[in-house]
C-alpha cells in the first residue's frame, strides 16, 4: 500500500500571514518549472489530520489549503468549514491520505496524526513530491527516522518537524548562551515533563465497542496492530498506549530533549548510555508510565535527567551557574549571566520567528528548515531510547554513529517494529 516513487515536483512557495509572512492567492493551476517559485505564487497545502493539534495547524494555513484529510467525518466537516470561512473556497475532502498525495494541485502537506502514522505518511508524501510539515515526535520507533531522512534527501523534499520551540527566541537564546560557554563546562541538564493526562480526558475506563459511524477505525489503525475499538485509546488518548505512541516522554520530552540536543551541539548525534525507572497506573487504565525518571549520559560527560517532578522546561547547569528556559521565560543564576549580551564572536544559531513560516520560507528557498528531518529523527531517538530503558529495566548502551544498541539483543530489537499487513514503509 506504499505509493510508488514519482519524479519529484518542483514546489511553489508563497507568502502567507504566518509569522509576518503574507499569502497571495494566485490565478488557477499553473505548470511547474525548474526554477524556484516566485513570492507571489501560492503554496497549495493539504492538511492531513485535523483534530486537536491538527485543528490549530490547519488554521495556520487555512487561506492556502486546497484539501483536507481526516478519518473522522465530523472533524473533516469542521475542517472544511474552517477553510471555507477563511479562504472563501471549499477544499477537497478525503478520508484516505493517498488520494491527497495523488493530487497535482497539492504542493505540500501538514501532517497531524497519531505517532504510528508519522513515518508512513511522511515517506509517502516525499515519494509523491510533496514537502512536509510533520508533528513531533517524528517517529514511533527509531528505525523509521532514518527511512524518513533518506526519503527527504532522495526526493529533495523540505521536511519540517513540529518542534516549534526551536522557533522561540527564548529557547534559541538559552542554547546560544550554553554553546557560547557562558555557563562554563556543562555538567548536567534537567528536563521536566508533566504526568499523563489520560484520566483528565478519559475520566474512566469503558469496554470495547463498535467504532462510532463517523470514524473509519480500520484506517485509523493503519499499520498498528489490529485491536478492538475502545473510545479511550483513540484521538488524543492514543499517546498513552505503546501501539501508537510513547507517553509524555515522546510528547513533552520530544520538545525539551530536542532543545537539550540543540544546546549540547548534538543534533547529529546523541547520548551513549541510558537508564531509567518508571511506575505505572495501578488500575492499568493506560500503558505508558504514570511517572518516570530517565538519565542520559553523553560521550562528553554531560548528564541529562528527564523526569516527572522536575521543573518543567530545561535547566542547564555549568561551572559558572544555571540557565532555565520554558515557554514563558528564560532566567539565569546568577542573573548577570543573561544581562551580558552575546558578542558577535559568540555562537549564533539558526533563527526563526515562526515555525510554520520557516517551513514556507524553506519551500521557497530549498534550504533546510530549522527542525529538519535529521534533527527530528535524532531528537525522537533520544525519547525512544529512554522508553526502551524503562521498558527493559536495563542500562542501554547506544552507538549514535551506527545508530545501534550495543550488547543487548532484546533491547536492540526494539529500535524497529513490524507494520500490520499490507502497510509497508519505503
Amino acid at each position: 500500500m506504499t505509493l510508488s516513487r514519482r519524479s519529484f515536483l518542483r514546489t511553489a512557495a508563497a507568502s502567507v500571514s504566518v509569522g509576518g509572512i503574507t499569502y497571495f492567492l494566485p490565478p488557477f493551476p499553473r505548470s511547474r518549472g525548474a526554477d524556484p517559485p516566485k513570492a507571489s505564487e501560492q503554496i497549495r497545502i493539504a492538511a492531513i489530520g485535523v483534530g486537536n493539534q491538527g485543528k490549530g495547524n490547519t488554521k495556520q494555513h487555512a487561506k492556502n489549503i486546497v484539501a483536507v484529510c481526516e478519518v473522522d467525518s465530523k472533524r473533516l466537516a469542521d475542517a472544511v468549514k474552517m477553510v471555507q470561512d477563511a479562504s472563501g473556497k471549499v477544499p477537497t475532502a478525503e478520508s484516505d491520505y493517498r488520494k491527497v498525495l495523488d493530487r497535482k494541485d497539492v504542493d505540500a502537506v501538514v501532517v497531524t496524526v497519531p505517532d504510528h502514522w508519522h513515518a508512513l505518511i511522511t515517506v509517502d508524501a516525499c515519494n509523491a513530491g510533496k514537502d512536509v510539515y510533520i508533528e513531533k515526535p517524528l517517529t514511533l520507533f527509531i528505525s523509521e527516522g532514518r527511512v524518513i531522512v533518506e526519503a527527504a534527501r532522495r526526493n529533495k523534499r523540505i521536511v519540517q518537524t513540529g518542534s516549534q520551540q526551536r522557533s522561540d527566541d527564548r529557547f534559541r537564546r538559552a542554547c546560544e548562551y550554553v554553546r557560547s560557554g557562558r555557563l562554563g563546562k556543562i555538567s548536567e541538564v534537567r528536563v521536566g515533563i508533566p504526568g499523563p493526562n489520560w484520566i483528565d480526558r478519559a475520566k474512566k475506563p469503558v469496554p470495547d465497542s463498535d467504532p462510532p459511524p463517523e470514524l473509519d477505525y480500520e484506517m485509523w489503525l493503519g499499520p498498528a496492530p489490529k485491536r478492538a475499538y475502545n473510545a479511550n485509546r483513540v484521538h488524543y488518548l492514543f499517546r498513552f498506549f505503546w501501539d501508537y505512541s510513547g507517553g509524555q516522554v515522546t510528547n513533552f520530552g520530544a520538545h525539551h530533549l530536542d532543545i537539550t540536543q540543540w544546546a549540547l551541539g548534538m543534533d547529529e548525534s546523541g547520548p551513549v548510555e541510558i537508564e531509567g525507572t518508571a511506575t505505572y497506573n495501578k488500575d492499568h487504565w493506560f500503558e505508558t508510565p504514570e511517572k518516570c525518571s530517565i538519565t542520559y549520559r553523553y560521550a562528553n560527560g554531560v548528564k541529562v535527567v528527564c523526569a516527572n517532578g522536575e521543573k518543567g522546561g530545561c535547566t542547564f547547569i555549568g561551572e559558572k551557574g544555571k540557565i532555565f528556559v520554558d515557554r514563558g521565560k528564560i532566567e539565569s543564576t546568577p542573573a548577570d549571566i543573561l544581562k551580558e549580551e552575546l558578542k558577535d564572536t559568540d555562537v549564533r544559531l539558526y533563527a526563526s520567528k515562526s515555525h510554520h513560516g520557516n517551513w514556507l520560507d524553506c519551500i521557497r528557498s530549498r534550504k533546510l528548515p530549522i527542525a529538519d528531518a535529521e534533527i527530528g529523527h535524532r531528537s525522537a531517538t533520544v525519547c525512544h531510547l529512554g522508553n526502551i530503558a524503562i521498558r527493559t529495566g536495563r542500562k542501554i548502551q547506544w552507538d549514535p554513529a551506527k545508530e545501534q544498541i550495543v550488547g543487548d539483543p532484546e533491547a536492540a530489537a526494539m529500535v524497529s517494529r513490524p507494520y500490520r499487513e499490507p502497510w509497508k514503509l519505503g
